[in-house]
């Protein structure tokens, strides 16, 4: 099904779902600071990437770069190197870390799209819809022994420590997801152990590897987890909230995809929670019975904007946002730490 633009008031919907975000300033947060600081370790990054999608396999290199070159920002392997930068790493492992970290964030691209069943990732046809379920899971498998294999070749026992824990974790989530799948009895406290595990999990794992390898002290270490598994639950967060007051643009996929996949997120449980019996059956007949056309999309919108469900998810992320910003606090003031602040505006307020 093809992005559809539903006809309810925008306006009101954008200021409902996005206006709780605090704005310090006119000018729109960026992470073009983070880029800047990152660019040149980056480019070191891109091109070992490149070097390890290759395969005598022409179906592996084929599949991987379809994602890995569809425009995806690379944020969390920016945070590495920002980390160990900031951390006062002067080795080259923080590359290799930083690459291994968008090679399972890949991997797990591809696994979630054959789970979800999706149609679309970063505004083009999701490689399952190419090359069909079985090449996307086992190509997603490829990346995630590459990135083991980069890890290793770290020496690093702490870092492989860490984000080997952050693969099992992550697989955990994608498990405890099936079980919130269609049901709308899910509580608050479960849907965000699941995205704790599914996205804040490698977030915090990104960040905390930097100054591991950099031999900091624990408090170090632990200030910089803090850091990325909430900034990665603000993420998540919004992405919720942007599934239905984003636009296809933003998102990189169809506005309505979770209704239409029958998610069950935090906006969605929001509501289903603070409406009345008839719109709890909307809502059972939308997510549980499948019936998520465009009709449907315009009504768990309205729904959506009527019990406060986006703002509050948006109010949530902030919430979260300001852990990851006193997650900082202790460490030294400067151009990473300001950077890596921006960050989070940008996430939360990314589509406003």
């Amino acid at each position: 099904m093809s992005g559809v633009v539903v006809p309810i008031d925008k306006a009101k919907l954008r200021e409902s779902a996005l206006g709780v975000v605090d704005k310090k300033s006119s000018v729109a947060s960026s992470i073009q600071p983070l880029v800047d600081l990152v660019s040149s370790d980056m480019e070191k990054v891109n091109r070992l990437i490149l070097s390890k999608t290759g395969s005598d396999v022409g179906m592996i290199p084929q599949v991987a770069n379809h994602l890995i070159d569809s425009g995806g920002k690379r944020l969390r392997p920016m945070l590495t190197i920002a980390a160990a930068q900031m951390s006062g790493y002067k080795g080259i492992h923080h590359v290799t870390l930083a690459a291994s970290v968008e090679f399972m964030h890949t991997a797990t691209l591809l696994h979630d799209d054959v789970v979800d069943q999706s149609d679309m990732r970063r505004g083009k046809l999701a490689a399952r819809m190419v090359w069909g379920n079985e090449a996307s899971v086992l190509v997603g498998d490829y990346l995630l022994g590459q990135a083991f294999r980069m890890m290793v070749e770290t020496n690093s026992m702490g870092a492989l420590d860490v984000l080997s824990n952050a693969a099992t974790v992550i697989a955990e989530g994608e498990v405890m997801q099936l079980s919130t799948a269609k049901n709308l009895e899910t509580t608050e406290d479960e849907y965000l152990a699941v995205i704790r595990s599914k996205t804040a999990a490698l977030f915090g794992a990104a960040c905390e590897v930097g100054p591991i390898i950099a031999d900091q002290e624990q408090s170090i270490i632990s200030a910089f987890r803090s850091y990325g598994a909430n900034l990665g639950i603000a993420f998540q967060l919004v992405d919720d909230a942007l599934d239905f007051g984003g636009t296809s643009a933003v998102l990189g996929k169809n506005v309505g995809d979770d209704l239409r996949e029958g998610k069950v997120t935090l906006p969605i449980l929001l509501a289903y929670r603070r409406g009345t019996d008839e719109e709890r059956s909307f809502w059972k007949r939308a997510i549980v019975d499948g019936e998520s056309g465009d009709e449907q999309l315009e009504r768990a919108m309205e729904l959506l904007v009527n019990y406060d469900a986006l703002s509050d998810t948006i109010a949530r992320a902030v919430h979260y946002g300001k852990i990851a910003r006193d997650a900082l606090a202790p460490l030294l003031v400067g151009s990473h730490k300001d950077a890596l602040l921006e960050v989070i505006d940008f996430c939360i307020e990314r589509g406003n």
